[in-house]
């Protein structure tokens, strides 16, 4: 699958639609409108979740809070025809494998990935922010359904694990550890993985990559230590790799 090339991709990547505390999105409100500018209307993607109706009348609801209009990719007799014509994709969260078969299904995956190489803003949250990714293999979800590939967006060259929770030393847990699991996937593979714990978030324009939120991230490339990145850092060096592989 071929990777978008360039700086003009904006894409906002989140790892958790629901903060403890919180309401929906309310974490993220204050960087979606900054991320989201001018634009006034949004295209939501609501595949991720079965009742379709529901989800998109969630986030209806509180994009209008925000003072934004929605439509929904569902709702839409061309869906192809209404990403064309978005300015922005808002994608949810919800089961990954879902939510990529239902873009197979609809045919979206190629209208989005060359939009979002001209520069459409792309929104995801936990799923929507997995398939923005190369691949869906770093998704902790159940394969309830099966997607005709697990190749995905490939809107940025690195994979993303959200809801990522740090090893607890005190429990008598004896199942993997999601970082377990992320070294798993870097046996088989060479595209780093971020590991975006709950409140943080990725944002992507001019080339650079900045973590956002209230907590670091932790990046994990094959063969090297894993290291933590701080709030307000351009993890772009970090989650680079050669053609060949290798991590620069």
């Amino acid at each position: 699958m071929p990777e978008v090339e360039g700086h003009e991709k904006r894409l906002l990547l989140i790892s958790n639609s629901t903060l403890y505390g919180g309401g929906y999105l309310d974490h993220a409100e204050q960087e979606i409108k900054d991320f989201l500018g001018g634009v006034r209307r949004v295209l939501f993607i609501p595949f991720a979740q079965h009742d379709r109706e529901a989800y998109a009348a969630l986030a209806r609801g509180r994009l209008a809070d925000m003072g934004y209009e929605m439509d929904s990719a569902h709702e839409a007799a061309d869906p192809k025809r209404v990403v064309n014509a978005a300015e922005a994709v808002f994608i949810g969260g919800g089961n990954t494998f879902r939510l990529l078969k239902g873009l197979y299904d609809s045919e979206l995956l190629s209208p989005i990935r060359r939009k979002g190489s001209l520069g459409m803003r792309y929104i995801g949250s936990s799923a929507g922010s997995i398939v923005a990714c190369p691949t869906l293999k770093t998704t902790k979800d159940m394969p309830v359904v099966e997607p005709p590939s697990f190749d995905a967006l490939g809107l940025v060259d690195f994979q993303i694990s959200p809801h990522y929770l740090d090893p607890d030393p005190g429990t008598t847990h004896m199942g993997e550890t999601q970082e377990e699991r992320i070294n798993q996937y870097l046996e088989e593979n060479h595209a780093p993985v971020i590991g975006l714990r709950e409140g943080t978030m990725l944002r992507i324009e001019l080339g650079s990559i900045v973590l956002k939120g209230i907590t670091a991230a932790r990046i994990f490339r094959r063969g090297q230590v894993p290291v933590e990145a701080e709030p307000g850092s351009n993890l772009a060096e970090l989650l680079s790799f050669h053609s060949n592989g290798e991590c620069l």
